[in-house]
């Protein structure tokens, strides 16, 4: 086995559960942008709708989804501090 995978291998064991979730996360929600898509009913409205109209229709779609996600932000980030609250605790 080469010694970069061994290392690599190393650092993901040694990432705490809550961590590898954050970076899956934080994965995602940069990968999100590049898959700018809606579903099959208003895709079929943007385009009877025009150019203009149907990047306004993605843009609400967009920010609607920023709510719930914002939501899960912020009970993962709470979720985390308390667990590495916890963490420092059991350390001591």
């Amino acid at each position: 086995m080469p010694a970069q995978n061994s290392e690599t291998n190393t650092i993901l064991l040694t990432l705490r559960p809550m961590k590898k979730i954050f970076l899956l996360f934080a994965l995602c929600i940069l990968l999100m942008h590049a898959g700018y898509a809606q579903c099959s009913i208003c895709t079929k409205t943007a385009s009877q709708l025009g150019e203009g109209p149907a990047k306004g229709l993605n843009a609400g779609i967009v920010y609607l989804m920023l709510t719930p996600l914002a939501i899960g932000a912020f009970i993962g980030i709470k979720w985390w501090r308390k667990e590495k609250e916890i963490s420092k605790e059991a350390n001591l």
